[in-house]
């Protein structure tokens, strides 16, 4: 059940990326095309004011198709028609003239001779492809005619949407208990050195070693030991309470006990401004993290799908706040990753978008296609990085 909360987690994630790219172009007048819950194809779907709403069968996140991303060129007509023609000779006048046309940016000869093509092919799946692509290409709400500003506000919509549930998720967090620790144990985590003693959920901390401690001082004051025995004295009740001493184990980089203190709760204000705080203070650590992979080190830290499925499974089996909180820096990591500006990423558009609009004309497809290519290559390396440290991890290496 675990495993299947996690990809319901990544799932949502991803639709709810490619839904701040619907609800956008919608506004600004792009209309989509499709809408899709999973990815195409389609178990089920119906049309509604033009748009195609469907259920894919490959259930992970969605899908949106914006018309026109890019002008259509001579080179999509033998893709589209190259097979048709064959069958079909008398294509071939219509066909040269739509090429002709999209070379010369000739939009009314092009839609012209769409339109004949469209009257004389046998409409098999390459051509009614083609015909639906060219003329997406030809319409007025094509992704490629619109201002610098809408085409910008479009695509990161999506990254917008993944940073602000990020917040929100964070913020909601701290207004339940996420905020600044108290002395007082929430949980005591199994099989760990704070259950053997028998430290209890609602215990008070007051001392680590015959010292006084706020709650700043308590993980400090044990990962300082070194692994040697600490004793505990805590509040249960109106009782004092001694406890161990006991040995801390080393638990992911640091020794600790195995307890959780209870968080105070913060009202909405601080619970905000906290929340921007961790923002930013993530979205530094993960720029830090790129850099250094760019000079050859923090190749370990990154993961792959797998791996962000793992976390997902591991914190839902911790507790709904667990893994909500991994929820939302997964988010914010998703937000963060489609900003690099590489094609086919979100932040490659966006740099392409910018550079179109201060050139005051489009850049050439041929030089999208070379820059997709590196952009794919970069994203596949580190995608292959990803599974191959989870694989390890997976291994127990």
């Amino acid at each position: 059940m675990s495993v299947l909360v996690a990809l319901l987690g990544l799932a949502f994630l991803i639709l709810i990326h490619e839904a701040g790219h619907f609800f956008t172009a919608r506004a600004v007048g792009m209309r989509p095309r499709r809408f899709y819950v999973g990815f195409p194809p389609a178990i089920a779907k119906t049309t509604r004011n033009g748009i195609e709403y469907g259920i894919g069968a490959i259930p992970l996140g969605g899908y949106v198709k914006i018309p026109g991303m890019h002008r259509p060129a001579p080179g999509d007509v033998d893709v589209y028609f190259g097979r048709a023609l064959q069958r079909a000779p008398e294509l071939a006048g219509p066909v040269q003239r739509l090429k002709r046309a999209l070379a010369e940016e000739d939009e009314p000869a092009a839609a012209a001779a769409l339109e004949e093509i469209e009257r004389l092919s046998d409409r098999d799946d390459a051509s009614e492809r083609g015909l639906q692509e060219i003329g997406d290409g030809l319409a007025p709400d094509a992704y490629w005619r619109q201002r610098t500003w809408k085409r910008v506000a479009v695509i990161i919509a999506g990254p917008a949407t993944n940073l602000v549930l990020a917040v929100v998720l964070f913020a909601s967090l701290f207004m339940v208990g996420g905020g600044k620790a108290t002395t007082t144990v929430n949980e005591v985590l199994p099989n760990r050195p704070a259950a053997a003693v028998g430290l209890r959920p609602g215990d008070t901390i007051v001392a680590i070693d015959g010292t006084p401690v706020q709650p700043s001082d308590i993980a400090a004051r044990i990962s300082s030991s070194g692994g040697q025995p600490v004793a505990l004295e805590v509040r249960r009740g109106r009782e004092l309470v001694e406890l161990g001493p006991i040995r801390p184990v080393r638990i992911e980089g640091a020794y600790r006990l195995g307890f959780v203190l209870r968080g105070e709760e913060l009202g909405v204000g601080e619970s905000s401004w906290q929340s921007v705080k961790l923002t930013g203070i993530v979205t530094r650590e993960i720029g830090k993290s790129l850099a250094r992979l760019v000079h050859g080190q923090g190749r370990k830290e990154i993961s792959s799908p797998v791996g962000i499925t793992q976390t997902l499974n591991r914190t839902a089996k911790q507790g709904t706040e667990d893994y909500l909180w991994v929820l939302g820096l997964i988010s914010l990591s998703l937000a963060l990753m489609n900003l690099l500006p590489l094609l086919p990423l979100d932040g490659g558009h966006i740099a392409f978008s910018l550079i179109e609009g201060i050139r005051g004309r489009a850049v050439a497809r041929e030089v999208y296609e070379r820059v997709s290519v590196v952009g794919i290559v970069l994203v596949a390396l580190l995608f292959f990085i990803g599974i191959s440290n989870d694989v390890g991890r997976l291994g127990g290496s």
